[in-house]
């Protein structure tokens, strides 16, 4: 009888520490369980504070837009496709009759960068460096994509175009382009943060004011 009541007890003793080493497994695994990656959050999405600015995505004609605190108005929009990969350029126009571009890329952050075109500039890309005005542009990536635009342009309403990026130090950037059979159009970049872009979207056809 006392024989039988040992062995009862040793094997109750011995359920509960197995009951114990499970528990400091299991309480282990769960501390040490790779946590899932979160998306990445949309930095216009309603309810961040950013979506006061406007959302450069949206951009289309007739939108003004607030550049570092000057104004400029969208007089067209070009829609770019890569296989599966798209961005936006927007023309814009000053006051005093200036003409600049906005590219709007997703990569997979939000990347604007303000262009404006130097006709002076004869250089043509192709080599893995380029030095201009004492700054060394390294390059970057360069493509053939589809085109589509709305508004003005200044190009075909669709059509298929050549690119050649490059990236200089801090935010500059050097990009050529090429439209159809015309010849590369030079541009200088610079790459800006959001904070210093406003959107004033404007009521037109379609469109919500």
């Amino acid at each position: 009888m006392h024989q039988s009541v040992a062995y009862l007890a040793a094997a109750g003793c011995l359920v509960a520490v197995a009951g114990i080493v499970v528990a400091v497994v299991v309480t282990r695994r769960a501390r040490t369980r790779p946590a899932g990656h979160a998306r990445p959050a949309d930095p216009f999405r309603d309810r961040d504070a950013d979506a006061l600015r406007g959302d450069p995505r949206r951009l289309s004609p007739g939108d003004i837009v607030e550049v570092r605190g000057t104004s400029y108005m969208v007089r067209g929009s070009l829609l770019l496709k890569e296989g599966s990969w798209t961005w936006s350029e927007h023309l814009l126009d000053d006051a005093g009759g200036g003409q600049l571009w906005l590219s709007v890329e997703e990569d997979p952050d939000l990347a604007l960068v303000f262009w404006t075109t130097d006709p002076a500039l004869t250089l043509t890309p192709g080599a893995r460096t380029i030095d201009l005005d004492g700054h060394r542009y390294t390059s970057k990536e360069s493509g053939h994509a589809l085109f589509s635009g709305t508004g003005t342009t200044g190009l075909d309403p669709s059509g298929a175009m050549r690119y050649h990026d490059y990236r200089g130090p801090g935010t500059l950037r050097l990009s050529f382009e090429a439209y159809g059979n015309a010849s590369w159009e030079v541009a200088r970049g610079d790459l800006l943060h959001r904070s210093e872009v406003m959107i004033y979207p404007q009521a037109g056809p379609g469109k919500v004011s």
